[in-house]
C-alpha cells in the first residue's frame, strides 16, 4: 500500500501537468466546429458593436453571391474545402485567406466586392479546421502556409499556367500568406495583400498570454508545448517576418492602429524588415481587421492602386 501511494503521489502531479497542456491546446489551437463556422458569429467589443447592422448587412450580401464549391486534398491528407466565385475567363485570381476560428464570408464580406467588381475571380479557402475544411488544429500559419501551396497549384493546374494570382489574407490569414511568401513560389504569384498579420506565431501568442495576467515566459512556454505535444507543430517553425525579407514580391500591408488584438507595431516591423517592397498603410480608429469599414472609400483605393500595380489592369 505504501508503494501505491508513493506511486500516486509521484503519478499525480504529472498527470496535472498533462491535464493543463492538454487544456491549454484546446483553448488555443483546438477547432470547435459549431459556433465558430456560423458566418454571422460576429463577436461583440466595443469597437464592433457600433458597427453591427453593417457588418451583418456585409455578410448578407456575400452570402447571396454565387459560388462553386471546391476540394483539394493537402499534403498531409486533409480534405480543404474553398468557395470559387467566377467572374470572367482568364481574369487574375485572389485567394483569400480568413482569420483565426473565422470564415470567408464574414472576414471577406467587404473584400470581395471590391475584387468582383474590378472583374476579379476568387478563391475563398476555409483554413483546416475551420467549417468544412478538415482538421481539428490551427497552426497560427506553420502549416497553413503549405495549405496556401497547395492551393496555388489546384488553381493553376484548373486555371492554365500564365493565371496572374495575388494571395490576400486577414489576421491569421494575413500571416498565412505572407509565411507562404517564404517557401518556393511560381512566378504567377504577382503580390500579396496582408491585412492586420502579426509578426510571427511566437510573437501573437506572447502578446495575448502576457495580458493574462500570468507570467508571460511560462505561460508561453506551456502553449508551445502544448502546441508540440497534441497539435504536433512548432510555434518557432515559421514566420511572417522572416519569410518577407526571402521575397521580393511586392506586399501590401493594412493595419488598424487602434487593433487591440494584433497590435499595428508588427506590420510596422515588417514593412521596416523590407521597405523596398513592402507598402504599408495605416488605419487611424480602426479596429482588428476594421479598417474596411472605417474608411471604405480609402481602403479600396488603396486595394485596387496595389491590383493595379502588381497586375498590370
Amino acid at each position: 500500500m505504501r508503494k501505491l501511494a508513493a506511486a500516486t503521489a509521484l503519478l499525480a502531479p504529472a498527470a496535472a501537468s498533462v491535464g493543463t497542456l492538454y487544456a491549454t491546446y484546446r483553448y488555443a489551437f483546438h477547432s470547435p466546429n459549431n459556433r465558430q463556422n456560423d458566418d454571422h458569429a460576429v463577436a461583440h467589443t466595443s469597437q464592433m458593436d457600433p458597427l453591427s447592422d453593417r457588418i451583418h448587412g456585409m455578410i448578407d450580401a456575400a452570402q447571396a453571391i454565387p459560388y462553386e464549391s471546391v476540394w483539394i486534398t493537402c499534403r498531409d491528407g486533409l480534405q480543404l474545402h474553398a468557395r470559387y466565385y467566377h467572374s470572367r475567363d482568364g481574369a487574375p485570381l485572389n485567394i483569400c485567406f480568413h482569420g483565426y476560428r473565422g470564415t470567408p464570408r464574414r472576414d471577406f464580406s467587404g473584400g470581395i466586392q471590391i475584387m468582383l467588381k474590378a472583374g476579379q475571380n476568387v478563391l475563398m479557402v476555409e483554413q483546416r479546421a475551420h467549417c468544412e475544411s478538415e482538421g481539428s488544429t490551427i497552426t497560427f500559419g506553420v502549416k497553413e502556409r503549405y495549405d496556401c501551396l497547395d492551393w496555388i497549384h489546384y488553381a493553376l493546374g484548373r486555371f492554365g499556367r500564365g493565371t496572374k494570382i495575388l494571395l490576400v489574407g486577414i489576421s491569421m490569414g494575413a500571416s498565412t500568406v505572407l509565411m507562404a511568401a517564404g517557401l518556393p513560389l511560381p512566378p504567377e504569384i504577382k503580390g500579396i495583400i496582408a491585412d492586420c498579420p502579426y509578426t510571427s506565431p511566437e510573437a501573437i501568442i506572447r502578446k495575448v498570454v502576457g495580458g493574462k495576467r500570468r507570467p508571460t515566459e511560462l505561460s508561453y512556454r506551456v502553449t508551445a508545448l502544448a502546441a508540440r505535444l497534441f497539435g504536433g507543430f512548432d510555434l518557432t517553425a515559421a514566420s511572417p517576418l522572416e519569410a518577407v525579407t526571402k521575397t521580393k514580391l511586392p506586399i501590401l500591408l493594412i493595419h488598424g492602429e487602434e487593433d487591440r488584438f494584433v497590435p499595428c507595431t508588427m506590420s510596422k516591423e515588417l514593412y521596416a524588415a523590407a521597405p523596398d517592397h513592402i507598402r504599408l498603410e495605416l488605419f487611424p480608429g480602426a479596429g482588428h481587421g476594421l479598417s474596411y469599414l472605417v474608411d471604405q472609400e480609402r481602403y479600396e483605393r488603396v486595394v485596387r492602386e496595389f491590383q493595379k500595380q502588381v497586375l498590370g489592369e
